[in-house]
């Protein structure tokens, strides 16, 4: 079986668990595509993918949907296939479309265990986090990981305690508006480097916070728990 050394290493009773545990991530760029491979790899039965770009050449260095095979295809469509052929059995739904607090009752509108927050937007990365928080969905959310080339270092830690991160810091006052006290965010500590234009990018960095954050999600659900305050 390919999930082999999985039960090796944990058992056939937490397999079962993740078996059947439900995420749901959104943005399905260079954090988001790594969450959802490790995610499926770890055993995780049901996933909703929820993205609306299509694969761009300039995504290639950074992002495991992009290859020269699948520019100027939905990552939805490319990432699904990809986790497929990874396990057949994986239960898989996606929204090709931009996630906005307007349709926020819709794409949430199931049962899930845990959301990733992988989106590049401030405006919807709010959003996102207000309502799970609302509505007692356990949420992760991805900080900075661009602009850095240094080896990474990213850890799990709440948002009010993170440092060396403009995102993070930007997204510190507008939580603290809309009354959200605390949130769990994978960020790292790496000074970022003064880059002209648009944000810069290397391969390894953002595929490591979402390994990173892949890890919290499966030992969160390992947990057994869903009371909305995973910490």
């Amino acid at each position: 079986m390919w999930n082999d050394r999985t039960k090796l290493l944990i058992g056939e009773n937490k397999v079962k668990t993740l078996e059947k545990s439900s995420v749901c991530v959104i943005g399905l760029g260079g954090v988001g595509g790594y969450v959802c491979h490790m995610l499926v790899r770890a055993g995780v039965g049901k996933l909703t993918l929820v993205d609306f770009d299509k694969i761009d050449e300039t995504n290639i260095n950074r992002q495991i949907v992009a290859d020269i095979t699948t520019v100027g295809k939905l990552k939805t469509d490319v990432l699904k296939q990809q986790l497929l052929n990874i396990n057949p059995k994986l239960k898989v739904s996606t929204f090709s479309e931009r996630f906005e607090g307007k349709n926020a009752e819709i794409i949430l509108k199931q049962k899930f265990d845990f959301v990733v927050d992988a989106i590049d937007s401030v405006a919807d990365k709010i959003e996102l986090i207000c309502f799970c928080k609302e509505h007692n969905i356990n949420i992760v959310s991805a900080m900075g990981a661009g602009n850095r080339y240094s080896i990474p270092d990213f850890k799990i830690v709440d948002i009010y305690k993170t440092s060396n991160d403009g995102l993070a810091k930007v997204m510190r006052k507008k939580l603290r508006e809309r009354g959200v006290g605390a949130l769990n965010v994978a960020c790292t500590s790496q000074t970022a480097e003064k880059v002209d234009g648009k944000v810069g990018s290397i391969s390894f960095y953002p595929a490591m916070c979402g390994c990173v954050i892949a890890g919290f999600v499966v030992n969160e659900l390992l947990k057994g728990g869903n009371d909305g305050n995973y910490k």
